[in-house]
């Protein structure tokens, strides 16, 4: 049944769409925080308090453009669709700063290694937040 479904939402072209419209926004928002985090490294601080500030400013403007562009059609009360963003994000942020933490173990460069975690951690962070930040709203 789940195969099933997961079929079906594969043959479904505004998943696509909608797939396409969270990459993008992702990407500036990748931007966003590879640069703030580039920044915040400059200055001095460490990688991974460098990688949690850049993630705050970065998942603010997630939140926005997720909200009004990618999934406005499934739009709900800006508090508790904004924890449910926000609850997500920090898992996604927890897995982000231990890839990072691998990557740099490992001696890959901090910028480099940030680059790299945002990337694999992006899958999570897009299904946690179609199935559950986002999802359609159940009317009575």
């Amino acid at each position: 049944m789940a195969r099933n479904r997961a079929h079906a939402a594969l043959r479904t072209r505004h998943n696509w769409v909608q797939l396409g419209k969270f990459c993008a926004v992702g990407a500036i928002g990748y931007v966003v925080n590879l640069a703030v985090y580039a920044a915040l490294l400059h200055a001095g601080l460490h990688y991974l308090l460098a990688a949690t500030c850049s993630f705050l400013v970065a998942v603010t403007s997630n939140y926005f453009w997720n909200r009004h562009w990618t999934f406005r059609d499934r739009r709900a009360g800006v508090a508790a669709q904004g924890m449910r963003f926000f609850v997500v994000s920090l898992a996604a942020l927890g897995a982000n700063l231990a890839v990072l933490h691998v990557l740099i173990t490992l001696g890959v460069g901090k910028l480099v290694g940030q680059a790299i975690a945002i990337v694999l951690v992006t899958p999570l962070n897009f299904i946690g937040n179609r199935l559950w930040s986002f999802r359609h709203r159940v009317s009575n």
